[in-house]
């Protein structure tokens, strides 16, 4: 009982805290767009796509491996193992994280010039490289925080992270005058780099200081387990083998886009743009409810890892009917408000009726998304990661080849496509792999009347947007959602509990 309300606090302060960092961020973003225009944010989303094959490569699989061997050890009463796996981890973190800076380093120009074809992301990029050392250590911190349910100590060194990258970005971007690009995205990443220097100090004084005080320290003269090292490998080696395929081939799909849309007939300047909408504006307004989805993805595997362990195969299938339901009911009323309100709020956000098209267009798959992360989240639990990777490899390999073949001939309506064609295979590939290995069946009566309560909620935040002006009023838009969203509550108060 005490772990269970502990899963439900942490994956209430993750979600509290990831809703109010993503609402910084869509400020930020907002902010952002007004300064450096739509072709700017989609400068700034190719160099993030080289950034995240990067990061991959400096995390190399350590979160899921810190987080699995310390939940088996602590699962198995053994803080001292414990402590083995966070000294093995911590210097792979930081050796691929050394590595991963300096190819970076190196590569920044031929990527800028041969590979982006715009000379403007090479500083951004250098600047990137610099951070890379402290995302391969503060992964490993982070992923310790999980697994021993300590997550509010990670979650407020993220919280300062983020209002320090945005502090110092905002104060040197109103220095200089608008219109600067290169300028304007190497200061957002330098900003980044400030911030994750703060961040990786915090968090490792925090990371030390909980070790001693939980006793998951080495004591001196220890003999080390046997094995632990190979442990580690087993697990973040192959994870980290699949996660550099994926990355890589979703680098390549966002460099394949933008080309796509020039050779379809789009100006680069337009291209850009089109592409800046889609990734920087539209999606993130879709995934900001997401960190829900995104905090039990990560809470649920140390919970599931241990029953698992203890061979509680009817806990399971519990757990993962229970994780399941709640999603579908939160995915099906957050995808019927957007597609309600998805016109307004790209208005009201960004002035941009283009935005709020696709805000609607992605509504309709909201569900897919949203239940994939829960899905993902149950099969790492139950040691499913090598599957959830190779899903995750077939899904942007076949993004990619999509991108190549049918972006020159149909331009943005292609890309749309393939974006929710792909999300789509990915998770019924991944649901189906959870049925087999947790035997999980979802109430169909009940299932049916979410979804029908679900549109009812979405109908009356449009109704009420209609009648209060919610497409020229941010009040209003809040208002009409919030109605909607509460309504939505009141008839399935019941299952309202988290996990």
């Amino acid at each position: 009982m005490l772990q269970d309300r502990t899963l439900a606090f942490n994956t209430a302060l993750l979600t509290a805290s990831g809703l109010a960092m993503r609402f910084v961020g869509m400020v930020w973003q907002v902010w952002l767009v007004s300064r450096i225009g739509e072709a700017g944010i989609g400068l700034f989303q190719l160099v993030m796509s080289v950034n995240a094959l990067a990061v991959t490569v400096a995390m190399s699989g350590s979160r899921y491996a810190v987080t699995r061997l310390v939940s088996e050890e602590r699962g198995l009463d053994r803080p001292q193992g414990a402590a083995q796996a966070l000294n093995d981890c911590m210097l792979y973190g930081l050796g691929f994280g050394l590595a991963a800076g300096l190819i970076l380093m190196v590569l920044a120009e031929p990527l800028g010039f041969l590979w982006l074809e715009d000379a403007r992301t090479v500083r951004p990029l250098m600047l990137l490289a610099l951070a890379l050392p402290l995302t391969g250590v503060d992964s490993v911190m982070h992923g310790y925080f999980t697994a021993v349910g300590r997550v509010w100590k990670s979650v407020a060194v993220s919280v300062g992270q983020q209002l320090i990258t945005i502090a110092v970005t905002a104060a040197m971007l109103v220095t200089r005058p608008a219109g600067n690009l290169e300028y304007a995205v190497a200061v957002i990443t330098g900003g980044s780099l400030i911030g994750e220097l703060g961040g990786v100090t915090a968090l490792g004084l925090a990371y030390v200081l909980d070790r001693r005080k939980h006793g998951i320290v080495r004591k001196t003269g220890q003999v080390p387990r046997p094995g632990m090292a190979g442990r580690m490998f087993r697990i973040a080696l192959p994870l980290a083998a699949a996660s550099y395929a994926r990355s890589g081939l979703s680098t390549l799909q966002h460099l394949l886009v933008p080309r796509g849309l020039r050779a379809s007939g789009l100006a680069a300047e337009t291209a850009l743009a089109g592409y800046g909408v889609i990734q920087g504006m539209a999606l993130p307004v879709v995934l900001f409810p997401s960190c829900l989805m995104m905090a039990i993805a990560e809470l649920i595997v140390p919970k599931l890892t241990e029953k698992q362990i203890q061979g509680r195969a009817d806990s399971i299938r519990a757990v993962t009917e229970d994780v399941l339901y709640k999603s579908l009911l939160f995915s099906a009323v957050t995808a019927a408000l957007f597609l309600a309100m998805g016109s307004s709020l790209g208005l009201a956000l960004y002035g941009s009726e283009e935005a709020g098209r696709y805000i609607r267009l992605f509504a309709l798959i909201v569900p897919v998304m949203y239940m994939d992360m829960a899905t993902d989240g149950c099969l790492k639990g139950l040691g499913e990661m090598m599957f959830c990777m190779y899903v995750n490899i077939a899904d942007v390999g076949l993004s990619a080849l999509l991108v190549w073949l049918m972006l020159p001939r149909w331009g943005l309506g292609a890309y749309i496509f393939v974006i929710c064609f792909t999300e789509i295979f990915n998770f019924v590939l991944s649901i189906w792999r959870l049925k087999r290995v947790s035997g999980f069946r979802l109430p169909v009566l009940d299932t049916a009347r979410a979804v029908l309560l679900a549109a009812l909620g979405g109908g009356a935040a449009w109704l009420l947007g209609q009648y209060t002006g919610a497409a020229v009023s941010v009040p209003a838009l809040v208002l009409s959602m919030a109605a909607g969203l509460g309504l939505f509550c009141l008839a399935i108060r019941k299952h309202l509990t988290i996990l």
